[in-house]
């Protein structure tokens, strides 16, 4: 009994070496960072501006890959059936963590089993935009019109699920209003139908909403207190809304399992990256903010959004 007892700890105590020589060499190939929507928007910007400042301090490469599909679905099962060895890993937002474990069925994972959390990294709002012709001028103007015609006011937004739905679900739910929803493919798209009177109300990025501001009225954004991309502009909160709040993020994650050394690596050279002037600066310029955190931290901003967003999907 004493040699078996023996021969485990040995095994255990071979491991934990064998662990920490693997640990050490980390990376020793290239990375993968799988993002599930496609080059050129605000999700793979900030994953590539980010992941750089990352390979500069971990002294390996990261390669950005775009998976886009299904508002990330796609990208987060390829990772959620990854080896958890820090080589595939994750940039997601609330669509492929949150919003579509709502609004899906039989999706092939289940956030809270599938990943583990590395960290949060930037939060973004969205801005509610009206044509200079709508006649609606503020928040409560928007409200006594909607009241006075219900269901005739509609609400522009980049698709079901997106983070104008669901700022315009939280709107409706809060006050009562009764909103008619109109998707369409992108923010051109919704920029052209609030610009051709096409729609009356609209939501975008604030990034989008200030590069246009000549040309439409912002009513306000969604973020509890001002953006910094629209100093000027109150936030719903503000404009009367108590306490609304609609904020939106990317952040990384892993497979499942990953070693927690690993987390801890990953997640201290994040925070350097978060942290660093260029990265604030260049992520500013789109609308983004720079929000370091813990592993803790994120995993509870995962699951509050979950419990926030299924109240108002669901109301």
């Amino acid at each position: 009994m004493l040699n078996y007892l023996k021969l485990f700890f040995y095994s255990i105590f071979y491991l934990m070496i064998i662990n920490s020589i693997v640990i050490a060499a980390y990376p020793s190939k290239p990375i993968r960072l799988l993002v599930g929507f496609s080059a050129g928007g605000s999700a793979d910007n900030s994953a590539r501006i980010i992941s750089a400042k990352i390979s500069e301090s971990l002294k390996g490469r990261i390669i950005v890959e775009n998976r886009g599909g299904a508002g990330g679905v796609v990208a987060a099962s390829i990772v959620a059936n990854s080896a958890p060895d820090g080589y595939t890993l994750l940039w997601s937002s609330p669509g492929a963590l949150t919003i579509s474990q709502i609004l899906e069925g039989n999706l092939p994972y289940k956030t809270a089993t599938a990943f583990t959390p590395i960290g949060l990294a930037v939060t973004f709002c969205s801005a509610l935009i009206v044509s200079n012709d709508s006649g609606i001028t503020s928040i409560k103007s928007l409200i006594v019109s909607a009241r006075d015609s219900p269901g005739k006011l509609q609400f522009a937004t980049q698709g079901i699920g997106s983070t104008g739905h669901l700022a315009g679900e939280l709107m409706q739910m809060m006050t009562g209003i009764k909103l008619v929803h109109i998707p369409y493919k992108g923010a051109n798209e919704i920029m052209t139908a609030i610009l051709g009177n096409e729609m009356q109300l609209g939501f975008t990025s604030s990034s989008v909403a200030s590069a246009m501001r000549n040309r439409i009225k912002i009513l306000a954004v969604t973020s509890l207190n001002r953006d910094l991309t629209l100093p000027d502009i109150p936030s719903m909160h503000e404009s009367g809304l108590t306490n609304y709040e609609a904020i939106f993020w990317y952040g990384l994650l892993a497979p499942a399992n990953i070693d927690e050394k690993l987390v801890k690596l990953l997640n201290v050279n994040l925070q350097e990256a978060l942290n660093s002037t260029d990265v604030i600066k260049t992520t500013r310029l789109q609308g983004l903010n720079a929000k370091p955190s813990s592993p803790q931290y994120f995993k509870g901003i995962i699951e509050s959004d979950y419990q926030k967003w299924f109240r108002v999907i669901k109301h």
